[in-house]
């Protein structure tokens, strides 16, 4: 049985200081059942993606969709946490309803409030999503400083890239400013991407500002259902194939440059899918940092290994290349709140396979691929969706 998206909703990204956890889960999920076109009594299930680990004091978040209607006390509502991969992880889980014939509608909302918070409090927050042991050695830069680390490696093996990252970070930006919802809409430019500045300091080598995501609140949410009621709908888009691989933990027992998991979770997703990486019209990926993209590339098989910086010179995984990759903005522009970025991944592709993407549309994409990461390639969900015909 097939799972389908019929409805959905998302909030600005961004600094939001008038909302909180309640307040963004409330209007995304009023939201995605209005899109929908369903009551509040016809939702038989509530999902909620929040990854939280001391960002807010509302840590138990599971049932604060049922605040936008009374009819939704005694619904069933679980919270889930997978690091950055929350949000799709919490699709992952609402379908699994769908497709046990517990549910035929499933809401699935994912939040995250974090810029109350300072950087210096948030970066050892974030790295809660590393092993224990290892979070001493990280740095004061949290997960850049690990990232960074991970660049200086993939580097010192494959050469120096730091322009290609910074074709990244420029792409991703220039695609955000097409995007309204996104943290920052403003098309910064190679060169500025490329050299550090007062504006644009280096975060620790190799990494500069502009190759981090940021720190951002939002919210997304999407009405899940069978392809059965789907076809009833205005609008519906298939999750046609989806899969979550998850990796150990430590990092010292992994080959990082290798990406694994990542690699694992696109094999068995196309394969599930029936599909060649060729076929997908365009891509939304787990950017957190530009090296990751670069990474992910090769993860993907878009590149042979070591040789991901040919995608972004070569223009393939620009808006009018042979395989767009983030036209939303990414994680970089459109900002990182960390349990909704997945649940925003999903919508985004929605919008694009309906025709509903405004300025960010592209030209009739009829197959996706979204490849949503939890820590250090720990968590690793990848999809493909279409459009219900």
């Amino acid at each position: 049985m097939s799972v389908c998206m019929i409805g959905w909703s998302h909030s600005q990204f961004g600094r939001l200081p008038e909302d909180d956890v309640e307040s963004l889960v409330t209007r995304v999920a009023r939201g995605a059942l209005q899109d929908a076109g369903i009551a509040a009594d016809d939702v038989d299930e509530i999902v909620v993606g929040h990854f939280n680990a001391g960002l807010s004091n509302q840590d138990f978040s599971a049932s604060l969709p049922m605040e936008i209607d009374p009819v939704l006390r005694f619904k069933p509502a679980s919270r889930v946490e997978n690091a950055c991969a929350t949000g799709s992880t919490a699709i992952l889980h609402g379908g699994r309803a769908i497709e046990a014939g517990k549910a035929r509608h499933v809401l699935v909302v994912g939040v995250e409030k974090m810029t109350h918070l300072s950087s210096a409090e948030v970066g050892p927050i974030l790295l809660k999503a590393l092993h224990e042991p290892e979070q001493a050695n990280a740095g004061d830069m949290g997960f850049g400083g690990v990232f960074a680390r991970v660049a200086k490696r993939y580097f010192q093996v494959h050469g120096d890239q730091s322009e290609a990252i910074a074709r990244i970070a420029a792409k991703n930006h220039a695609n955000g400013a097409r995007n309204p919802y996104a943290h920052v809409q403003k098309d910064l430019g190679y060169e500025f991407c490329r050299f550090e500045s007062e504006k644009n300091p280096m975060i620790e080598a190799p990494l500069k500002r502009t190759d981090c995501s940021m720190i951002t609140d939002g919210a997304a949410a999407v009405v899940l259902t069978d392809e059965e009621t789907a076809r009833g709908a205005a609008k519906a888009v298939r999750i046609r194939a989806s899969n979550l691989v998850s990796d150990r933990l430590p990092l010292a027992e992994r080959d990082i440059l290798a990406f694994e998991g990542p690699a694992e979770a696109w094999r068995r997703t196309l394969k599930d899918a029936n599909l060649g990486l060729n076929d997908l019209d365009f891509v939304e990926t787990h950017d957190c940092f530009t090296i990751a993209e670069l990474m992910e590339y090769e993860a993907m098989g878009l590149t042979p290994k070591g040789r991901g910086a040919e995608a972004i010179l070569e223009g393939w995984t620009h808006r009018d290349g042979k395989l767009p990759v983030n036209p939303s903005g990414g994680l970089k522009a459109k900002g990182h709140p960390i349990g909704a970025t997945g649940v925003s991944m999903h919508v985004m592709t929605a919008m694009q396979l309906t025709g509903a993407a405004g300025d960010m549309q592209l030209d009739n994409p009829q197959l996706a691929g979204i490849f949503n990461m939890g820590g250090m390639a720990v968590a690793n969900y990848c999809a493909i969706l279409e459009p219900v015909r």
